[in-house]
This record gives C-alpha cells, structure tokens and sequence, in this order.
C-alpha cells in the first residue's frame, strides 16, 4: 500500500470517527464547526512545524521530498483533531480543568507512542531521530497542537460549560 493510499484509507476511517464523535458527544453544528476550525488551525500550524523540525532533524517522512509531511496527510490532521477537540470539550465540560489537564497527558503519551511504535515502526511513514529530546519534542507537539485544536474551538463555539448539547434522536423537539 503506497502512502497516498495509506492517507486515504485513514482520512475515511477518521471521517466515520468523527461521525460518531459529534454523535456521541451530542455535539451542535456550532461546536462541530469549531471542532473543525480547531483541526484546521493544527492543519495550518502543522505545517510550519513539521519543516521547524525536519530542518534541526528530529524527524522526516521517507515518501515526502518537501521538509513538510506528504500534503494528503493534511486534510487528515484536520479530522483528528476535529475528533481530540471534541472529545477535550467534553472532558472539559464534565470534568473541568484538572480533567483536561488528564485528557491532555493521556493525548501527549498515546499520540507519541503512536508515532513511534505505529508510523515509525510498524508503517515506516515517519523516521524519528533516536534520543529521548525527540519524544519530548515529540510529546510537546501533541499537547500543544491539541490544546490549540481546544483553544480554537473555545473561541469560535464559546466556554464548554456554557454549551446546550444538541438533541438526541429519542428527545422531543
């Protein structure tokens, strides 16, 4: 499976993902929309610091000639943190900081792991320069572009506490 291939099989899978999510998180269009406008900061953000650290080498992508990742991975990067975004809002509504201050953590050590253990290792999309300043760097990058994804959200939909849910298909209109 070449990588282009491999990107868009991930998009669909991510896509159906974040289907559920707005679903299960009873999330309204508002709150879905700057989910979505969360993903795309991280999406446009990304970029930059994807060629930050490919330049000092901490990381490349072997399919990629350009010191950003291979551009179908963009769109992706959007659906992901779409789906994180919405999951912290909920974290954060039920739970408040101290939850998403846990959210976060669990983010950081799940989304390093799997950048070593699951692109790097197992599908060899991504290189990673060997050293424990990489997996900081690493981990940095995904409880910032994370936050980000939250902060975003939070500008565009308002507080998560302040958030009316969006119905269910059970409750009367």
């Amino acid at each position: 499976m070449t990588t282009q291939q491999m990107l868009l099989l991930a998009t669909c899978v991510y896509l159906a993902i974040l289907a559920a999510t707005t679903y299960f998180t009873r999330a309204t269009r508002r709150r879905f929309l700057a989910a979505l406008a969360g993903g795309l900061a991280v999406a446009v953000i990304g970029v930059g610091v994807e060629v930050l650290f490919q330049t000092l080498g901490f990381w490349h992508y072997p399919s990629a000639d350009q010191p950003y990742g291979p551009p179908m991975m963009y769109p992706l990067v959007v659906v992901m943190w779409a789906v994180l975004a919405l999951l912290g809002w909920r974290v954060m509504r039920r739970y408040g900081w101290r939850g998403q201050a846990v959210f976060l953590t669990a983010v950081t050590v799940v989304g390093t792991l799997r950048d070593y253990l699951i692109a790097g290792q197992a599908l060899g999309f991504i290189v990673l320069a060997p050293g424990p300043l990489t997996v900081l760097v690493d981990g940095a990058c995904w409880a910032g572009t994370t936050a980000l994804a939250q902060a975003v959200m939070r500008m565009v939909a308002g507080p998560a506490r302040e958030d009316r849910l969006a119905r269910g298909p059970w409750e009367a209109a």
